[in-house]
């Protein structure tokens, strides 16, 4: 059972389809705005996670489109190293 913010994200995401389906996918940036500036509602954390879902999943068709990662399409790696901290499988001793 969807909790009511969770049926709302579906029904504007439904609302937003209405406009989406059909369109190239590769326009991102041009449908974020299309999204972004054509919505009834003003925004919020509702428009937000709508939004960001579908952008996340426009940016992950192009990238296929293109044969290359995500990151690569934004402008390449931005670091060389990343620290990272985990914890310690306790049967193993080695990661989880």
């Amino acid at each position: 059972m969807l909790k009511d913010d969770a049926k709302a994200c579906a029904a504007g995401a439904l609302e937003v389809a209405d406009y989406l389906v059909g369109q190239d996918p590769l326009r991102v940036v041009h449908h974020w705005q299309a999204i972004h500036r054509g919505a009834f509602y003003r925004g919020g954390p509702v428009k937000t996670a709508i939004q960001s879902g579908i952008d996340q999943a426009l940016w992950d068709i192009t990238g296929k489109a293109f044969g290359v990662p995500v990151y690569r399409l934004l402008g390449g790696p931005t670091r060389d190293r990343m620290r990272v901290y985990g914890t310690p499988d306790p049967k193993t001793g080695g990661p989880l």
